[in-house]
């Protein structure tokens, strides 16, 4: 993958000294690091793209079959896995509909529930996840672009911005066991 055309003025540091110029100071700093959130999503996102495209993945349907591949018998709740993913529901089926068309995962009845449907990986799919996770590690995960204390710091800093808005809470303490 090229490397983008670097560009001579930070956009986001003009964008400031533009908001700052039409009065919106008070503004300016959250303007800032909304939209420094968003680039580097994007950053994030190409490179996640550019490895996960040799697999015929998107990240969507990667986190689906990661999902599936992280749980003991490689099965769950469709309802389950739209609450974990924290996407709309018809973007998950829509997911699910690809991935089952590919031969990743299958659609069986939920043995106590007639109405819910449970995700099944299938062994092509656990395969295919394990190898893109390899590459996510090695070309993405390993080397994000941040020193390990910058990284500790960022995850520490977005996880408090997640919780102060409503994302999760605090796991309770487990009682000791019996």
């Amino acid at each position: 993958m090229a490397a983008p055309k670097r560009l001579a003025v930070d956009p986001i540091a003009e964008a400031k000294r533009q908001w700052i110029a039409h009065g919106w100071e008070p503004a300016a700093a959250g303007m800032t690091a909304v939209t420094s959130i968003i680039r580097a999503q994007q950053l994030l996102f190409a490179r996640i793209d550019a490895t996960l495209k040799p697999f015929g993945l998107s990240f969507a349907r990667y986190e689906m079959l990661r999902l599936l591949g992280f749980t003991r018998e490689g099965r769950m709740p469709m309802a389950s896995a739209i609450a974990r993913l924290q996407v709309h529901p018809t973007s998950v089926t829509n997911t699910v509909d690809r991935l089952t068309r590919d031969g990743l995962l299958s659609r069986e009845p939920h043995p106590d529930d007639g109405r819910a449907a449970m995700l099944v990986l299938t062994g092509s799919g656990r395969e295919l996840v394990e190898r893109a996770t390899a590459a996510l590690n090695t070309e993405v995960f390993e080397s994000p672009g941040l020193s390990e204390a910058d990284t500790t710091e960022l995850v520490r800093i977005i996880a408090r911005f997640r919780k102060d808005s409503g994302d999760f809470t605090e796991p309770r303490p487990q009682p000791e066991p019996l």
